[in-house]
């Protein structure tokens, strides 16, 4: 590492950001390394790029213990192994343990959990070293500053918190990081200056009407008479690690759309959170063993920490199970009711005898009365989309037993979503025409108004939700549909106390909200439905955007199976976020359902990425540098050639700013893409190289005059897909984020002075693919989900047994060999999870888990043998044992 040249990258946040922590660990961690550090304000999230390897490390933790340089041990005869066990141990806690407890705002159990790990004997090789701070001093102390600097721990409760708290304050490293990680995420540089990136401002020459200038330290609000942008994404539920369908179905799309707005220089919030209340919750803590607070309180976690490393720009993140929740959700409700739009009634329930409760929807499974899947849940068939009560199910089962169910009576609530029919349909149409709605948003939800709509019942018998606020209903709480969408409102009143200004203000402001297809009756009937119910003038849905299934491999994410690519599979995959953003975009499955596959994945990088893009601003940037000595040429871009490329250009850019503005988001994707190719042609018709340079300056000054522009128009047109490659190309230029025009102008000026060449993309080797397909099919053996739908298939249509994607099992004693081979296979997996732990080089790291693929494969093919040999000896015993039973005479019954 002595030699290797390293960026730490800080972004302009809040200080009380979950980023804000990540960034005190990497500045302290750069103050005890002895590597030759570089910092820049700027980038998506706090990161440390290795220059030399081409790659980034987003992970804080990853990054610290690189930057300390801490050894891997994998031999258990090492002197340094139960250090490094024990090390290891103090940093996972603070990972799955007390980093969620302090995002949850439960400090004092964070602090408990703490002070237990800080008193213990055996971790005092690893924490507590006041000289030189190893990686668990740094890392723990960072994810505690924000909660301890201002109120330090209490000397009787944690005695040995409070003494090491005080103690690493002081700490010459530990200062000196607080100090950089507070300039830098206010804006202000080491050296006292206020920037977005690392830009040497004495030597830009850049028009000034130019450059976006973004706080993400003010509340917004909206502006009377202004552009005032309020978008949403579905809530994800908490119960779950998001897989890529779901990220690019709502967030992403959104994120999307909220940076193209704020490029555009919209006044723009964009407010997300998860979805907490509710049956899937109840179900998901009883498989845990945890309360349901506990289970959200982990899985909103995993949620931020997926989100921030896919650079989700959302202005708040919160959650359901808030007061603000409660209140608004209630209000709402009571007002339906003082309107009388809502009605008693009893229903007929389902109970389980067993599990002595009603069985609400999700806790029931059965076969659907319209297209007879045998798996449909109790509120919705997944395969043919109807929505269901639990009662329609044909030989309907309970989820947490097996057992029937018996039909009970209960008292609920209802809307009357007939009376309010009328209201709704006018909406929908003066709203699906103003707001150009989605084709499958529009369809879907005539098809609902064509039905008819009825009474819906919004309450359940559960005890996790918002309470009934109602005399007869105090042991009910509202069902999640009634509930789940009030979060927006809830969630940007924890954003602001004056939520009601974007909320209650449609005059102003216009409601953008993103989501998949199975969601859209809910957005654009029940919500609305609900909000119109209580008489009073809310901002209603304006656009929706949906998209289909994006299916992975041929088959259908599935977390139980293994099956696809869920959040935390990304952050691990080593592959730079920017490329999964590109890729999801591009697939984006919009008016059909479309399919992830690694071939098509590596492709897209390979080809369109790295020979498109990444070709053309290395190309540039290298060529100035090298021949200009970084410094822009006087240029005249009035020659046929330029003012073909500019009109070339305009075209392409009007049809990337419509394609947005009507939410086509792949659709401006591909015009980007375009003029970045329409560069690259541009490059090879005017011959840029050094004969140029050299027979025909004037010319070749020209050309690299309009290039350079051409690349910083592209850095703003791709900002809102790929920010980090923004960031990339803006430090190259040495200049400050671009707004998106309406046209392009020539914005770098003669005498600009840019900054180095960097790689924006690297290529994945091709081989790669079977190894991606291998950990991410479904098991370890090479089959993916394409290869096991069809042999399920072919088992059902032959009479035949499915083969199960499941690893091989040898039932009965274990022969020496097999032993000695899953002994092998149990030790490589140690090294593959320490050098994943310890943030080990990417292609280390493969070639650890490629060996351990190969010894699964060796047990698959010996159990395979060993089982076929089996069979042979068994098989005639059993033949001659069925001859004699069916020679037999009959036993009397």
């Amino acid at each position: 590492m002595a030699n290797q040249a390293l960026n730490i990258y800080i972004p302009i946040i809040p200080s009380e950001s979950a980023h804000f922590a990540s960034a005190l660990k990497l500045a302290a961690a750069a103050n005890v390394s002895k590597a030759k550090i570089e910092f820049v304000a700027g980038g998506e999230r706090p990161s440390l790029e290795l220059v030399k390897e081409q790659r980034t490390l987003f992970e804080a933790n990853s990054a610290v213990r690189y930057l300390l340089d801490e050894p891997t041990v994998t031999s258990a005869s090492d002197t340094d192994f139960i250090p490094y066990l024990q090390r290891n141990a103090v940093i996972e806690h603070e990972e799955t343990v007390i980093r969620p407890l302090v995002a949850a705002g439960k400090t004092d159990e964070a602090l408990a959990v703490a002070e237990v790990i800080i008193a213990s004997e055996q971790n005092k090789a690893v924490i507590g070293n006041f000289e030189k701070p190893q990686a668990a001093d740094i890392i723990l102390f960072a994810t505690l500053y924000n909660n301890l600097k201002a109120n330090p721990p209490d000397k009787d409760k944690y005695p040995n918190l409070a003494v090491w708290f005080k103690q690493l304050s002081k700490v010459r490293c530990i200062v000196k990081g607080i100090s950089a990680a507070k300039a830098y995420t206010s804006g202000i540089s080491a050296a006292g200056t206020t920037s977005l990136a690392s830009l040497d401002l004495s030597s830009q020459k850049i028009n000034p009407e130019a450059e976006l200038k973004l706080d993400p330290t003010v509340k917004k609000l909206p502006i009377p008479g202004q552009r005032n942008i309020l978008i949403t994404s579905a809530l994800p539920y908490v119960n779950n690690i998001p897989h890529l369908g779901n990220i690019i179905g709502s967030v992403l799309s959104a994120d999307i759309f909220a940076r193209y707005s704020r490029a555009r220089g919209y006044n723009t919030l964009y407010i997300c959170g998860t979805d907490e209340y509710g049956t899937a919750t109840e179900t998901k803590a009883l498989e845990e063993g945890i309360s349901c607070q506990e289970l959200c309180d982990k899985y909103n976690a995993i949620h931020r920490r997926v989100y921030e490393w896919f650079g989700l720009s959302f202005d708040y993140f919160g959650r359901t199970t808030t007061k603000q929740q409660t209140e608004i959700a209630q209000d709402i409700f009571l007002k339906c009711h003082a309107n009388g739009l809502l009605t008693e009634d009893t229903m007929v329930q389902l109970y389980c005898e067993r599990c002595q409760r009603f069985l609400a929807d999700r806790y029931v499974e059965g076969t659907c009365p319209h297209c007879k899947y045998e798996d449909a849940r109790g509120d919705q068939c997944d395969k043919c989309g109807h929505l269901l009560n639990a009662i329609e199910l044909i030989n309907p089962r309970c989820k947490l037993d097996g057992n029937q169910p018996i039909t009970r009576e209960s008292k609920h609530m209802f809307l009357d979503l007939a009376t309010l029919q009328p209201e709704i349909e006018k909406f929908t149409e003066e709203s699906a025409a103003k707001g150009k709605w989605s084709p499958n948003g529009i369809n879907i939800t005539q098809s609902w108004l064509k039905e008819g709509l009825k009474a819906r019942c919004i309450t359940r018998d559960l005890k996790w939700g918002t309470p009934v606020p109602l005399e007869g209903m105090k042991d009910k709480v509202f069902y999640v549909w009634f509930d789940a969408p009030i979060g927006y409102p809830s969630i940007t009143a924890n954003y602001t106390d004056q939520w009601e200004k974007w909320w209650k203000n449609p005059d102003d402001v216009k409601l953008y909200q993103f989501m998949g297809k199975d969601n859209v009756p809910f957005h654009t009937v029940i919500f609305p439905g609900s909000l119109i119910g209580t008489g009073e003038k809310w901002t209603l849905l304006h656009h929706v955007s949906t998209t289909e299934y994006l299916n992975y491999e041929g088959g259908k994410f599935s977390k139980s199976r293994n099956i696809g690519v869920f959040g935390t599979n990304v952050m691990d995959s080593g592959v730079p976020v920017e490329v999964w953003r590109y890729y999801l975009i591009a697939s984006r499955p919009e008016t059909n359902d479309s399919v992830f596959t690694w071939k098509e994945f590596i492709a897209k990088n390979n080809g369109e990425l790295l020979n498109n893009i990444g070709n053309f601003v290395n190309r540039v940037i290298k060529f100035i540098n090298t021949k200009y000595d970084s410094i822009i040429p006087e240029y005249d871009l009035k020659g046929n050639t330029e003012l073909e490329l500019v009109k070339d250009v305009n075209v392409l850019l009007k049809q990337y700013v419509e394609s947005l503005e009507a939410v086509k988001i792949r659709a401006a994707l591909n015009a980007a893409m375009t003029i970045s190719q329409r560069g690259n042609q541009y490059l090879q018709e005017s011959h840029m190289d050094n004969n140029l340079f050299i027979n025909n300056r004037k010319r070749c000054d020209t050309v690299v005059g309009a290039a350079a522009n051409l690349i910083y128009l592209v850095s703003a047109l791709f900002y809102p897909y790929m920010p980090s490659t923004t960031d990339s190309i803006l430090r190259q230029l040495n200049a400050p984020l671009h707004v998106i025009p309406d046209e392009w102008h020539v914005d770098i000026l003669p005498g600009h002075r840019i900054g180095q060449p960097e790689y924006l993309f690297t290529k994945i080797d091709e081989k790669l693919e079977e190894v991606y397909k291998s950990k991410y099919g479904g098991n370890n053996s090479g089959t993916t989900a394409a290869q096991i739908a069809p042999a399920a298939d072919t088992g059902k249509k032959k009479g035949k047994v499915a083969p199960t994607a499941a690893a091989a099992v040898w039932e009965g004693p274990k022969p020496d060999e097999l032993v000695t081979l899953e002994k092998r296979i149990e030790e490589q997996g140690v090294i593959v999870r320490s050098l994943k732990a310890e943030g080990a080089d990417k292609a280390k790291v493969q070639d650890e888990v490629n060996t351990l693929l190969v010894l699964k494969k060796e047990r698959d093919e010996l159990i395979g043998r060993l089982t076929a040999a089996k069979a042979t000896v068994e098989a005639p015993a059993a033949e001659k044992s069925k001859k004699a039973s069916s020679s037999a005479p009959a036993m009397p019954v």
